[in-house]
């Protein structure tokens, strides 16, 4: 049966991978992304495909747009992330964005959104680990780190407020062709231009941008409940380990150990998910391991080139 999905952010590293695993299948889709991180050859021409290049920070379009496609289904996957410090273009696109899908989905009946958030919601001081469903916003008084991950909960909120039904995936670090954020599009950039690295003595939970769309689509075909999901692998990576592997996929042998930076004061020393929901409810598990991920996300870097890296966290290095 072909569904009609509105997929915002949809030439971004996630969206675009939705995008193209609807289209396999007969699927029509409607992208809105205005390319600020999003690339323009992340998408090919499709008969079944529309692409919209405007921001969802566009009342007045926004609502054209839902009534003319009219879609079943929203999957809002766009956001506004690549400068830590211009909160205005956060607060507008992630927070009256969101406000703006909400209010044209229930013009039109879209009856399930599909929303991504960081798993920075929790904040910089996580009482428990791994974090669980029940684990609080932003503990401690610790906002997140970042305009990104205010925003993004306001979103999530207004979203929730919505009365459509929804499932808000809270994510750990996706990453694979098409990502150019975190440190693993750092790692490649610094060392293929014969830059100086640095990893912190951090741990983060990564997975393959593959397994984040297998829940993604049954999500869209209809299974799961109204409600907050992590998507996640279980398993948290020291970041050195991701450093090496990037060094054993680029073949390359440093003439001295790569410097491991303690971790400052209010940076978080894990971000372990519990992904105990997700795999129960959409019979799910990743099946990508970390080195092989790597080794293809670094071939996309090869073929297709990065110019641009970004962060939402102020003082990281690109």
């Amino acid at each position: 049966m072909i569904m009609k999905v509105l997929v915002t952010g949809g030439a971004g590293h996630i969206g675009s991978h939705i995008v193209e695993r609807l289209l396999a299948r007969g699927d029509e889709v409607l992208v809105i992304d205005n390319y600020q991180t999003g690339r323009r050859d992340n998408l090919c021409e499709h008969r079944n495909l529309q692409i919209v290049e405007d921001s969802i920070a566009d009342t007045k379009r926004v609502f054209e747009v839902f009534e003319e496609f009219q879609p079943e289904i929203l999957v809002h996957a766009a956001a506004s992330y690549k400068d830590p410090e211009n909160w205005i273009e956060d607060a507008t696109v992630n927070v009256v964005g969101a406000a703006n899908l909400v209010k044209a989905a229930k013009e039109v009946g879209v009856r399930r959104i599909i929303y991504f958030q960081t798993a920075l919601c929790y904040g910089l001081k996580p009482i428990e680990q791994p974090i669980t469903l029940k684990h609080p916003y932003f503990s401690g008084g610790y906002a997140g780190g970042s305009s990104y991950a205010i925003s993004k909960t306001g979103g999530e909120l207004y979203i929730e407020l919505s009365g459509i039904e929804f499932l808000s995936f809270r994510l750990a670090n996706s990453y694979g062709p098409r990502n150019l954020s975190g440190p693993l599009p750092t790692f490649y950039n610094r060392l293929t231009n014969g830059k100086e690295c640095f990893v912190m003595d951090t741990r983060r939970d990564f997975v393959f941008v593959d397994d984040v769309v297998n829940v993604i689509i049954k999500a869209i075909d209809g299974m799961g409940s109204c409600g907050y999901y992590h998507i996640s692998s279980g398993k948290d990576y020291a970041i050195k380990e991701l450093f090496d592997a990037t060094l054993k996929a680029l073949n390359i042998t440093l003439e001295k150990p790569v410097e491991v930076r303690q971790r400052g004061e209010d940076d978080v020393a894990t971000i372990l998910l519990d992904p105990t929901k997700v795999k129960k409810d959409f019979d799910w598990d990743v099946q990508m391991p970390l080195e092989e991920g790597i080794r293809r996300t670094i071939e996309w870097y090869k073929q297709y080139g990065i110019t641009q890296t970004y962060t939402h966290l102020k003082g990281e290095i690109r």
